[in-house]
């Protein structure tokens, strides 16, 4: 077996996180022409961060002053393995191309969720893409507890204030009442084309609704054998064996928690942080962190390695 090239992979965010940047690879290099995320080989004794930090100065003169690792992807190409791991960068000191000269042929901002305006665009990136289409808090509907009329009432404010992605969640409730909240859910989150729905377990329901996905639960996801025909699929994990059958199962995402104590299982420390941040170390599919979380806890999150945050209150 060929030897794995580590490589860290900067992706750029500005505009809060709705624009990303691609750069050109320049003549003389392999894929010349081909727009990637920029980075480059992490060298004997850096570590990924040390990396990412040197290629970003090199290659765009500017200087990282805020990141945070995210996904890690492994890919074969004719000429070479790559595990690339990719970091969240947020804040950066200089101006790109101008404080130092540029070592790509061409760099240009997209923007998140939007299909790329340059091409080709080197294949490893495709998944990274899809990634950078996902909100990052997730809400988690509990009109079980709160009732149908007042959830509906807090998910309209909610999504005029910027809530993008929903878990349909209230499995208790008899199908045609599920049904009807969902499709209620699904009727407010059309008024934004860029907002998401997903069904908890239920891939009839999504489907008859015209929901955007699913999500499986923990139980569910262990007796699924095959990824379900949505273009959004997630699932809600534990441990480290269920995060694996998301990956296999070929999720989208994934949550992981409890993180921390919840309002539901007061008794239970919950994974806590560094628990957290091992078990998605290297994980090549966004996770969102789960249990006992607040919305200002994104930032803390994020430094673990969450894609972002998933909640049933605090929303």
């Amino acid at each position: 077996m060929s030897k794995i090239v580590e490589v860290a992979a900067a992706v750029m965010l500005r505009a809060e996180g709705q624009e990303f940047l691609l750069a050109q690879r320049p003549e003389g290099k392999v894929y010349a022409g081909y727009w990637e995320f920029p980075g480059g080989k992490v060298e004997a004794g850096e570590t990924v961060h040390q990396a990412l930090i040197r290629e970003l100065q090199e290659e765009l003169g500017i200087t990282a002053t805020a990141c945070s690792p995210w996904l890690t992807r492994q890919f074969t190409y004719p000429h070479a393995t790559v595990r690339l791991h990719f970091w969240r960068v947020t804040a950066w000191d200089g101006e790109i191309g101008i404080t130092a000269p540029l070592e790509h042929a061409a760099v240009n901002w997209e923007k998140c969720g939007k299909s790329a305006t340059v091409t080709p665009i080197l294949p490893a990136n495709d998944p990274i893409l899809k990634a950078l289409a996902l909100p990052t808090t997730m809400a988690i509907t509990m009109a079980e507890i709160e009732g149908s009329e007042a959830q509906l009432v807090h998910l309209a404010q909610s999504l005029a204030a910027g809530l993008r992605l929903i878990q349909v969640r209230d499995k208790n409730w008899p199908m045609a009442k599920r049904w009807n909240f969902a499709e209620s859910v699904v009727q407010l989150a059309r008024r934004y084309p860029d907002a998401l729905v997903v069904i908890g377990d239920d891939a009839e329901i999504a489907c008859q609704i015209n929901a955007d996905g699913v999500h499986l639960s923990s139980n569910k996801l262990l007796t699924t054998t095959q990824r379900p025909d949505f273009k959004w699929v997630g699932a809600s994990c534990h441990n480290a064996a269920e995060l694996a059958k998301a990956i296999e199962v070929g999720c989208d995402y994934a949550l992981l928690g409890a993180v921390l104590p919840t309002p539901t299982h007061p008794e239970s420390s919950g994974l806590g942080w560094a628990e957290f941040a091992r078990l998605i170390a290297n994980c090549p599919i966004p996770v969102f962190a789960l249990g006992g979380l607040r919305s200002e806890m994104m930032t803390e999150a994020q430094q673990q390695g969450a894609h972002g945050l998933a909640m049933m209150r605090g929303w």
